[in-house]
C-alpha cells in the first residue's frame, strides 16, 4: 500500500467555512485503573516515518505567527491534494467517512462548533460537578465553555504551538476537562497521561507528542516531570492544579496563576486559530497499551469525536438536558478513550452533568459518590463490576438464613424474568406477579445501595466480561450492556441497549458504522474489521503501523476474532495474537477456556492457559485475596468470599500461601474436580488443561500482568513464570492421567 500522507494545505474558508463561536457499601478496594502504563504490542516505526516524509519535521516547527494566521491569510493558500483515508502527519488531514443518508451524512464539526452549540443550547444547565471537603461545586455550560476559552489563550500565551501537545497528568477533575478542551481550541493535541506512568514513560508521551505544556494534579505527578524536564526540548510551561505549589520555579504555575494569564489576554488570536480549524484534522492523541514496546499515538480528529459523540447518543437513546438531564460519574482514566467519550463528549451533545468521583474512588468511595449523584448512565471495566459482585456475596454470606433465602428466591426470579425478556426481544411480553414483588422485596433496595436507583444504562467494556458476573447482575435486575470498540474507533463500534441485549454478545453497530469479518472459519469466526467515520486519521509518526491497522480499502483491523449471530448480534471469540497453535498444529482461543474454569471453580480469580507450541496445555492459576486498599497490590489474606468457600470444601485455609502449590489437599481436589468437568466439555483432547499450578501471588497491575484496565499481558505472565511453565513440560509426553498428583497428607 503505497504511503498516504497529505500534509496541511488550507483551503479557502476552512472544511466548512468559519468554525468560530459566534456497591452495597461495596469497597472497591485494589486501586484498579488509576494504573501505569502499559506499552503498545510494537514499537514506533517514528525513525522510517521521517525518512519516509521529510517535510514533516519542517511543518511541525512553522511560527506561531504563521499558524495563528487569520482566514484571509487562509483564503490565498492554493487548494488541498486530493485526501486520503489516513495520514500519519501532525498536521496532516484525511477525507472523511461521510455517508449519504442517515447518522452517517450528519455535517462534519469542530470540537468547538460543538460545544458552542452545547453552550448556546444548554448555556444555564449544570455541566460539571464536584466536591471541595462537603462543599458541592458547579459550573454551568456557559461556564464551562468560557473558562475553556480561557485555558486557551492561556496555553497560547505560555508557547503551544499548533499541532503541539498539552500533556495532562492527573485524576479526573474539572481542571483536566478545561486543560483538554483548551488545548483543542488553541489547536494543540490534547494527551492524557496515565496517573501512575513512571517518569520514563512520561518522557515518552511527552516526547512523542512534542508536548509544549504539560499539565499535573499534585506535588507527586509534578517530581516525576521536574526529573524528565531537561530532556524535553519543547517543553515550554508546567501547571499544577491540585493543591499549592510547594517550589516557585520558572516556568512552573499554579491553575490560578495559569488562569489569569488566559483571562488578561485578547480574544482575537484565538478566535483566528479556532476559524482556520477544519473536522479533519487531529485533535486528540490517545497513547495505546498493549504488551511489548512503546506506546503508539492514536491520532483522533474532530469529526471523530464530535462524529462519535453524536451517533453513540442515538443509539443509546440519551436524553436532550432540556427534556430530562443525563448525568455521570467520571472516575475512569481519562488517558482511556472510553472514559473521555463517556465523560466529556457524549454527555456534551445531550447537555447532561459530569460528577467527579474523589481520587480514592476505586478503593472505597465510589460508592459514595454514586449514592449522593445518583448517575443515569454509569460504565464500569468488568473488574468493577467484579469487585461489586464480591462485595455483596460477602456481605449476604453474613445475612440471616431467611434473608439469605428471599435474596435467592429473588435472583432466580430476576434472572429467568430477564432471561424471558431478552430472548422475546425487549418489553415483549408482561412481568410475572413474582417479579414484582422482588423488585419491592429485593432489587430495589440493592439499586438504591449501589447508588444506581436512577441508573437505567449500565455499561461493561474495555475488557472481557465473564458470563458468571453478567448473570449475577441480571439476576438482580441490573442488565450489564456490553460495549465494545478500541482507541482506534474513538471509542464504541457496538453497544447493547435494552431492545437489543444478549447475555455474552457486545450488541450491535452504532448507526452509521459497518462491521466485516475477514477471512472468517467455518464456524463463521474472522478478524473484527470496522468502517465509520469514528475510524481514527492513523498512528502519530508510524506508518507502518498505521498500514497494518488500516487496509488498502480503508477497514480498520482490530485484531479481535468475532462472528456474527442470525440477528446480526457481535460477539468476540478471541484475538488472533492471543491464540494458542499447540505443537499438533491445533488453534485454541484462551478465554473461553479460562472463564469456563473460573466459572467452575469460583475460588479463582485469574487463570492464564499455556500450550502454545507445546505437546498439551497446562494452566496458571490464582485465587481471591485481600488487596491493599492503598496500592492494590494483592495480599496473602484470602477474602471472605474465598474463606467461605474454604470452609465448605473442608479446608481451615485463610491465606494464599496455604493453598499456593497444591499446599492444602481439598482445595487442590476441588480445583481438579473443577477442571475435569471444564475438560469433559472440550471440543477435543488438544483443548483439555493437562497440568496447573496456584501461583503465590494474584495478578495485579502495580504487579505487572494486567494492564490499565485489567486485560491480561500474556508476554508479561510468560516471562514471569517461566519457570513454573518449564516445570509443566519437563516430561517429554502428556501427563497419563489429568489430574495433578495430589499434595501429601
Amino acid at each position: 500500500m503505497s504511503e498516504a500522507v497529505v500534509m496541511e494545505l488550507p483551503r479557502e474558508g476552512g472544511f466548512l467555512g468559519s468554525c468560530g463561536a459566534g456497591e452495597s457499601s461495596a469497597s472497591l478496594d485494589d486501586g484498579i485503573l488509576d494504573t501505569a502504563n502499559e506499552s503498545s504490542e510494537e514499537e514506533s516505526t517514528g525513525e522510517k516515518e521521517e525518512m519516509a516524509a521529510p517535510d514533516a519535521a519542517t511543518s511541525s516547527t512553522k511560527s506561531s505567527a504563521a499558524l495563528q494566521s487569520s482566514e484571509a491569510q487562509l483564503a490565498q493558500s492554493p487548494p488541498s491534494a486530493e485526501l486520503r483515508l489516513w495520514t500519519t502527519h501532525r498536521d496532516g488531514e484525511v477525507k472523511l467517512r461521510v455517508g449519504d443518508s442517515g447518522v452517517a451524512a450528519e455535517e462534519p464539526l469542530t470540537v468547538n462548533q460543538m460545544f458552542a452549540a452545547a453552550a448556546e443550547r444548554f448555556g444555564d444547565f449544570t455541566a460539571l460537578g464536584w466536591k471541595e471537603g462537603e462543599q458541592q461545586k458547579t459550573l454551568t455550560y456557559k461556564e464551562y465553555y468560557q473558562a475553556c476559552r480561557t485555558a486557551a489563550k492561556g496555553f497560547l500565551k505560555l508557547g503551544l504551538k499548533r499541532f503541539h501537545g498539552v500533556g495532562i497528568l492527573g485524576f479526573n477533575s474539572a481542571e483536566w476537562f478545561i486543560a483538554d478542551i483548551g488545548a483543542i481550541l488553541a489547536g494543540g493535541f490534547a494527551v492524557g497521561i496515565y496517573t501512575t506512568n513512571s517518569p520514563e514513560a512520561c518522557q515518552y508521551v511527552a516526547e512523542n507528542s512534542e508536548a509544549n505544556i504539560i499539565v499535573v494534579e499534585n506535588h507527586k505527578q509534578l517530581q516525576k516531570i521536574l526529573q524528565i524536564k531537561d530532556r524535553l526540548p519543547h517543553l515550554k510551561a508546567i501547571i499544577q492544579y491540585k493543591d499549592a505549589v510547594k517550589e516557585k520555579r520558572e516556568n512552573l504555575y499554579s491553575w490560578e496563576e495559569f488562569m489569569e494569564i488566559g483571562r488578561k489576554e485578547p480574544d482575537g488570536p484565538l478566535d483566528a486559530i479556532i476559524s482556520s480549524q477544519k473536522p479533519n484534522q487531529c485533535c486528540t492523541l490517545i497513547y495505546t497499551s498493549g504488551t511489548t514496546g512503546q506506546p503508539k499515538g492514536v491520532m483522533l480528529s474532530h469529526d471523530n469525536i464530535t462524529w462519535t459523540a453524536l451517533s453513540t447518543g442515538k443509539h443509546v437513546h440519551l436524553k436532550d438536558a432540556t427534556q430530562s438531564q443525563e448525568v455521570v460519574v467520571s472516575y475512569l482514566p481519562l488517558s482511556h478513550i472510553a472514559a473521555q467519550m463517556v465523560d466529556i463528549w457524549v454527555i456534551m451533545r445531550v447537555g447532561g452533568a459530569t460528577y467527579f468521583a474523589q481520587p480514592d474512588a476505586l478503593k472505597g468511595t465510589l460508592v459514595n459518590t454514586l449514592k449522593e449523584v445518583r448517575p443515569t448512565a454509569f460504565m464500569g471495566v468488568p473488574r468493577v463490576w467484579e469487585k461489586m459482585q464480591e462485595r455483596m456475596k460477602s456481605v449476604g454470606a453474613k445475612s440471616s438464613a431467611v434473608r439469605r433465602k428471599v435474596a435467592a428466591w429473588a435472583k432466580d426470579v430476576g434472572l429467568q424474568t430477564n432471561l424471558t425478556k431478552m430472548n422475546q426481544n425487549a418489553a415483549a411480553g408482561r412481568a410475572p406477579f413474582s417479579y414484582q414483588v422482588a423488585k419491592k422485596l429485593v432489587f430495589k433496595k440493592v439499586r438504591k445501595a449501589l447508588g444506581l436507583d436512577r441508573c437505567t444504562k449500565c455499561y461493561t467494556g474495555a475488557a472481557p466480561i465473564t458470563k458468571d458476573t453478567l448473570e449475577f447482575f441480571l439476576s438482580l435486575d441490573i442488565p450489564l450492556y456490553e460495549l465494545y470498540g478500541m482507541s482506534e474507533s474513538t471509542g464504541p463500534h457496538t453497544i447493547s441497549k435494552p431492545e437489543a441485549f444478549k447475555l455474552t454478545s457486545c450488541g450491535i453497530e452504532i448507526p452509521g458504522c459497518k462491521t466485516k469479518l475477514h477471512n472468517p472459519d467455518e464456524e463463521g469466526n474472522g478478524e473484527i474489521c470496522f468502517w465509520g467515520r469514528h475510524v481514527f486519521m492513523g498512528y502519530l509518526n508510524a506508518v507502518d503501523k498505521t498500514q497494518e491497522a488500516i487496509d488498502e480499502d480503508g477497514w480498520l483491523h482490530s485484531g479481535d476474532l468475532g462472528k456474527h449471530d442470525d440477528s446480526g448480534f457481535l460477539f468476540i471469540t478471541g484475538r488472533i495474537k492471543e491464540l494458542i497453535i499447540t505443537a499438533g498444529g491445533e488453534n485454541i482461543p484462551p478465554v473461553p477456556i479460562e472463564d469456563a474454569v473460573k466459572e467452575a471453580v469460583p475460588l479463582i480469580s485469574n487463570a492464564m492457559l499455556i500450550g502454545d507450541k507445546r505437546k498439551f496445555l497446562s494452566m496458571l492459576l490464582t485465587v481471591k485475596c485481600q488487596v491493599n486498599p492503598e496500592t492494590g497490590d494483592p495480599q496473602d489474606e484470602l477474602t471472605p468470599e474465598a474463606v467461605e468457600l474454604c470452609r465448605r470444601l473442608g479446608s481451615n485455609a485463610t491465606r494464599v500461601s496455604e493453598v499456593a502449590g497444591g499446599r492444602d489437599r481439598a482445595v487442590h481436589a476441588a480445583i481438579q474436580e473443577g477442571i475435569n468437568r471444564v475438560n469433559e466439555k472440550a471440543t477435543s483432547n488438544a483443548q483439555r488443561i493437562q497440568k496447573w499450578v496456584i501461583l503465590d501471588r494474584d495478578f495485579s497491575v502495580g504487579g505487572g500482568e494486567l494492564g490499565p484496565t485489567m486485560k491480561l499481558k500474556r508476554p508479561v505472565v510468560l516471562k514471569m513464570y517461566k519457570d513454573q511453565i518449564e516445570n509443566f513440560y519437563k516430561e517429554t509426553a502428556p501427563p497419563a492421567s489429568q489430574d495433578n498428583q495430589l499434595p501429601p497428607k
